[in-house]
């Protein structure tokens, strides 16, 4: 196991009070903030988790504490625990070290106190190339923690010229979306669905109630010993065809999700699929063409075709590590167009998505956006996932997406998200040009969503989905 070297750096004595801008005010206050209550997590959110290792490259941290309902305590002034593991430091904003301190364990942190319940703080890239891992800690309130990839100082930074940014030409749908790829496993323990006393099939009641989109995710080998559903297989090709079948029968569209590894792919994991880890970068390529468009032969074949598909899952650190990681973007690049040219190859009219971890975090999205552009991977939409407690607040969420719709004239989805379910497709529908294509909620069945009890039936918040289709989707329809 690699063993991190923890940096910490001594200051001064006072417990730092990190003021909050003058401005603190929020169009979305009535639903993202209240004055007072109990706090259950710490939410952190660091502006890019990329940077160069140069010791100097930087982004701003911004910390609050949340109710059991997400919102933000602005009367809250917590200490909070700052923890780094890895090389980088994080400073107050005009660059005073925090207080130290050290815990039972032994392991050193720095201490911030909010005030009016927000800290704003600043993360330093180290000098060699790593993992860093920041923590924000106060008590037992859930902690808020981010992995910062700083990669080599020297790294090949380019940006697009306007030939590499082609505007959008296929039509790309509407979409009030659910990633319900749990729903196998679900029904297999048992599980049923309830609408107003009635048992439904779950797809259908989704629909009944204002989804016309479905995502599905898709692993490699998900029945390896190490994969995502050992033996059972899982979200593997077998499950997908049964699942795309229901989904096209319901009259609804699809929108398929790969993730070109045996597990999950995220920012913090982006494993090889087990056959393939002893391939050469080439062979590599190939690879994720060929499984690509076999995939999608194989749903051709039976006539459940995807209307989108995502190559990759939270690509903003790359896919298939070490190979297309970040601080490979050539090799990145070659990896994503081998995965577009697999798509081409069955279906040239699917519309292709980049999936971005980066709701909130402008500067990290620009900088990967550019990165790929530049080095002509080409998509036609750009996803975003959107979770507060590490993309910020809904006001960065709707300034990014104004800057990238504006930026690269592509049309923008935020494609995995959960809170605020209303301000997420009006965010996103309000952009202008009709460049917001729609939203997905990541796994609405479970009682988590807040749609559904523990045993199933709908909840009274399902119909905001009602009323988001009759406001979103009905004229176009």
């Amino acid at each position: 196991m690699k063993l991190y070297k923890l940096i910490f750096f001594f200051g001064i004595f006072a417990l730092i009070q990190c003021k909050p801008p003058k401005s603190n005010t929020s169009e979305f206050v009535l639903v993202s903030q209240v004055d007072s209550g109990k706090p259950v997590s710490v939410m952190l959110t660091s502006y890019s988790t990329t940077l160069l290792a140069n010791s100097k490259d930087q982004t701003r941290l911004r910390i609050a504490v949340t109710d059991s309902m997400g919102r933000e305590i602005t009367s809250a002034a917590d200490s909070i625990r700052i923890y780094i593991t890895g090389d980088g430091k994080v400073t107050a904003p005009d660059g005073s070290a925090l207080v130290p301190g050290t815990d039972t364990s032994g392991t050193q942190y720095g201490n911030c106190q909010l005030v009016n319940g927000i800290c704003h703080l600043v993360f330093i890239a180290g000098s060699k190339p790593d993992k860093v891992k920041v923590e924000a800690k106060s008590g037992k309130l859930w902690p808020g923690s981010h992995e910062i990839h700083t990669l080599p100082a020297d790294l090949v930074i380019m940006e697009p010229n306007p030939d590499q940014v082609p505007p959008t030409t296929k039509p790309i749908d509407w979409m009030i979306g659910a990633d319900i790829s749990f729903l196998p496993q679900i029904e297999d323990r048992g599980g049923k669905f309830f609408d107003n006393g009635i048992e439904k099939d779950a797809i259908s009641l989704l629909r009944d109630h204002g989804f016309n989109y479905i995502r599905l995710r898709i692993f490699v080998n998900p029945e390896n010993e190490k994969g995502y559903a050992p033996e059972k297989g899982y979200c593997g090709l077998g499950y997908t065809l049964n699942m795309a079948k229901r989904i096209k029968d319901a009259g609804m569209k699809f929108l398929l999700d790969f993730h070109y590894s045996d597990y999950w792919a995220d920012p913090q994991q982006q494993n090889k699929p087990f056959t393939w880890k002893d391939l050469d970068f080439e062979t590599l390529k190939d690879s994720v063409k060929i499984y690509t468009s076999n995939v999608l032969l194989a749903l051709k074949q039976q006539g459940t075709l995807p209307d989108m598909v995502q190559i990759g899952n939270e690509i903003n650190h790359g896919i298939l590590w070490p190979d297309g990681h970040i601080s490979n973007p050539d090799q990145l690049a070659g990896l994503l167009k081998a995965g577009v040219a697999g798509v081409e190859t069955v279906s040239p009219d699917m519309p292709v998505m980049m999936h971005i971890a980066l709701g909130g975090q402008n500067d990290e999205a620009v900088f990967w956006l550019n990165n790929m552009l530049a080095r002509d991977v080409r998509f036609d939409i750009i996803g975003l996932s959107y979770y507060p407690r590490w993309h910020g607040t809904l006001d960065d969420l709707k300034s990014n997406l104004h800057d990238l719709s504006k930026r690269y004239n592509k049309p923008l989805n935020v494609v995995e998200y959960s809170d605020y379910k209303r301000e997420v497709h009006d965010i996103v529908f309000g952009l202008p040009d009709e460049m917001g294509k729609g939203a997905c909620i990541w796994e609405p069945l479970g009682w988590r969503s807040g749609l559904f009890e523990r045993d199933g039936k709908t909840t009274d918040l399902i119909r905001t989905y009602d009323e988001l289709k009759e406001k979103y989707l009905s004229p176009s329809e």
